[in-house]
């Protein structure tokens, strides 16, 4: 196992040597929270409330990109190999998991069992499908959490071994301890990184499904049938919350409101995510350039069973396979168990709630399921003793094809996502030539390797990129925002069509993240004397930008500080501030800018507040600096204000 681990580790290496990409400048790069000036405790718990991704601000990611900004600075390289340790730890606790899963419920475990463990962790280490959950810095997040499910499985599997095996009841209350207590901590540290961490109790009813079978241990009642602490505990740590969920936050998924900004209802998601799901099966098993291409927001919605016919398709085989793997749970449990750890990981990803379509790394833990299935039939895992038989032979030779291809594919794209800033964009670009996104990576690297010099031969390829991205169907403002940056930084004519076009895609609609990005950027050019732009042009794209319904908090507030700063309209900089903090009264930026602005403009009732609101978000002293200058610029104008006989 160390052995293959470092041969994992090689293949890597390459990749480590790569820059920051895509949402790691949002929430690493441009996230000042994370990158703390020393190691107090306002410092990390600013650090850990940080994170834009979720409205969970996923603490201990976020704490674990502080201190390796601590350690090493904003350096992404040693980010990158704190991925790779995380991956390497994960395959040895899932190492440690399988074992005792191939062993079963009490049968002690064999030399087989731990080959055929070693098989499944080496495998699901090498996966390609894998690399952007250890490549890619910010999605630490992912393979963190899962680093707390595979503990958490770990101590389940090995409390209710012990609760079993224990005939004469002296171990029973520790086995049960450790199979509750280790499920249950572990499902709470992991939510902590991402909240896909949530699903531990129910990958752990897969387990108690198919390999334990609800069976009593000898400590209790010797009557029949099922053992009644093992219920109480899934009563309480899955079937509660399912139905706290289901009364609490379902309805508020279903709503329209939460789907408005999507470019899909939820009927055309549910629809799509059949056609998704099964593509991640063979993205897993035969991975290509094409498939795994990072952006898929090329991706054609689905709008029915048969538009496009392969949503039917796919449903059917979802639906076969689902089947199967009800029908052999008995006979081959870890085949059942395989699958419904695939099915039961995207439960959160590809049903109800209105996140974007596909990512790869969502298939970090599912992928270890399909694993498991394929080394289970393959290589006599459904028989303990067929390892070394000879009918098992030629399948087990599969595995070592398989698993040289799949980690000289790994191999190959670390090494593009490694070395020169133009190599993973241009790769990317080519495995998805209609990928709006893909062809705007390699743009804006092209933009920045320009250096704003007219004379630079990277300035007609930006041109030529950020054009064709910017005519693709479902393409965001971002291309034409790149054109328009590029010109005005170096003092060139901007087309007329540039602006034409992002104002017809903001009419449009929804209005994206990217969108919003790409008018605050523009914005935050002009108001730092950076870029020649009209600033009615910019007013004009945040104007077509708000007309819609329930924009963000994140573009009002954007729109406050241009309005106050470039249009000089404190008036209106100032209502868009007290509405962004109204929207979104959670995130302390909001509730800064109208309170420094409140005093600004000497309206110290809402100074007050807006200060108070910043108090009590004041978690372990986070915002205590800034919170100290309000406080006294506050308490100096009332001052001032007070009649002098009060003073």
């Amino acid at each position: 196992m160390i052995v293959l681990s470092l041969v994992v580790a090689a293949a890597y290496l390459p990749g480590l040597s790569g820059g920051w990409f895509f949402d790691d400048y949002p929430n690493i790069v441009d996230n000042r929270g994370v990158q703390p000036g020393d190691a107090s405790i306002a410092s990390l718990t600013s650090a850990a409330l940080s994170s834009p991704s979720s409205e969970f601000k996923r603490p201990l990611a976020s704490l674990s990109f502080a201190f390796n900004y601590l350690a090493s600075g904003l350096n992404p390289e040693p980010m990158k190999a704190t991925n790779v340790v995380i991956h390497l730890l994960n395959g040895w606790i899932a190492f440690l998991l399988v074992r005792l899963l191939m062993a079963g419920a009490t049968r002690q475990v064999t030399l087989g069992d731990t080959w055929r463990a070693v098989i499944v962790a080496f495998l699901w280490m090498a996966l390609p499908i894998n690399l952007t959950a250890v490549l890619y810095v910010v999605q630490r997040m992912e393979s963190l959490a899962n680093l707390f499910v595979l503990l958490g499985l770990f101590s389940y599997a090995s409390g209710r071994r012990r609760m079993l095996a224990d005939g004469n009841g002296n171990g029973n209350g520790n086995g049960c301890v450790l199979a509750a207590g280790g499920m249950v901590l572990a499902s709470a540290v992991g939510i902590l990184a991402k909240e896909t961490a949530i699903l531990t109790p129910l990958y752990a009813l897969l387990i108690e499904a198919t390999v334990f079978r609800w069976k009593r241990s000898p400590r209790e009642s010797r009557r029949d049938g099922p053992s009644r602490r093992v219920i109480a505990l899934f009563i309480v740590t899955l079937a509660l919350p399912l139905a706290i969920g289901a009364v609490v936050i379902v309805p508020r998924l279903l709503a329209d409101a939460t789907w408005a900004p999507r470019p899909f209802t939820l009927s055309e998601r549910l629809f799509t995510e059949c056609r998704i799901v099964a593509s991640y099966l063979r993205w897993t098993l035969l991975p290509s350039p094409g498939g795994l291409s990072f952006y898929h927001d090329d991706l054609k919605v689905s709008t029915g069973w048969l538009a496009p016919w392969t949503t039917l398709a796919s449903a059917m085989l979802l639906a076969a396979l689902a089947i199967f793997a009800i029908a052999i749970r008995r006979r081959l449990p870890l085949v059942a168990l395989g699958i419904g750890f695939f099915f039961a990981c995207h439960l959160l990803t590809a049903t109800i709630i209105p996140l974007e379509l596909v990512y790869e790394h969502r298939n970090y833990f599912a992928s270890l399921g399909i694993i498991i299935v394929l080394v289970t039939l393959l290589a006599g895992g459904g028989n303990p003793d067929r390892i070394h038989d000879e009918a098992v032979r030629p399948r087990a030779a599969l595995l070592v094809i398989a698993s040289f291809a799949w980690l000289s594919f790994t191999a190959f794209t670390a090494y593009k996502w490694g070395g020169d800033p133009l190599r993973l964009p241009t790769e990317l670009a080519v495995r998805g030539p209609m990928s709006p996104r893909a062809q705007y990576g390699l743009g804006r690297v092209y933009v920045i390797a320009t250096g704003y010099k007219p004379d630079s031969p990277y300035l007609e390829p930006a041109y030529k990129v950020l054009e064709k991205s910017a005519s693709l169907p479902r393409s965001s403002t971002l291309s034409e925002q790149a054109l328009i940056f590029l010109n005005a930084r170096m003092h060139l004519p901007i087309k007329d069509e540039w602006w034409a076009s992002m104002r017809k895609k903001l009419e449009i609609g929804p209005v994206a993240i990217e969108d919003e990005s790409a008018i605050m950027s523009l914005a935050a050019c002009k108001m730092s004397g950076e870029c020649d732009l009209d600033p009615q042009r910019v007013l004009e794209l945040y104007v077509t930008a708000l007309s819609h319904d329930n924009p963000h908090a994140r573009l009002i507030g954007a729109y406050s500080d241009f309005a106050w700063t470039a249009l000089q309209d404190q008036k209106l900089g100032y209502d868009m501030a007290k509405l962004a903090a109204q929207t979104e009264p959670n995130e302390p930026a909001y509730h800064i800018t109208a309170a420094r602005q409140a005093l600004a403009l000497n309206d110290l009732p809402t100074a007050r507040l807006q200060i108070a609101a910043l108090e009590r978000l004041n978690v372990g002293g986070r915002l205590s600096s800034t919170l100290s200058p309000l406080r006294s610029t506050l308490a100096n104008k009332e001052h001032d204000a007070a009649p002098v006989e009060a003073r």
